[in-house]
């Protein structure tokens, strides 16, 4: 079968204050953005992927690309090694994060699951996490 597609070239959440977005993502994760545009987003860059956080009531007016957004409870992961769950603990820790849960994956992937301040499920993953992927 061809190949049309090689990787996931973004990702994004929803947030209702991006000044707070930008600043939680940014001190947690020790990142810059890339972009802001007032109150309508942010983005950052991490390894080849964007990570992008949009105000959905901005993003649905008109403008140059297609109205967005979404109402709720988001996804993500981001992948960390075996060796970071410990340094990932702590780190949380530190910043107030409460863990919401951790789980032990039967591939022996493991995983930390903790919430940003607009309650999108954040994923610190290792990577054995999906065998597919090795």
């Amino acid at each position: 079968m061809p190949e049309f597609i090689s990787q996931i070239l973004e990702v994004c959440l929803y947030v209702s204050d991006i000044s707070q977005a930008e600043r939680f993502y940014a001190q947690l994760f020790a990142i810059e953005p890339v972009s802001r545009s007032g109150n309508r987003h942010v983005f950052f860059r991490i390894g080849q992927i964007m990570f992008l956080l949009f105000n959905p009531d901005e993003t649905r007016k008109q403008g140059s690309v297609p109205s967005h957004g979404a109402v709720g409870e988001g996804h993500v992961a981001f992948t960390i090694t075996h060796e970071k769950l410990a340094v990932w603990r702590t780190r949380l820790h530190d910043n107030n994060i409460e863990i919401e849960q951790e789980y032990e994956w039967p591939s022996g992937g493991h995983s930390i699951y903790f919430r940003d301040p607009f309650r999108n499920s954040i994923e610190l993953a290792t990577k054995d996490t999906w065998p597919v992927l090795r």
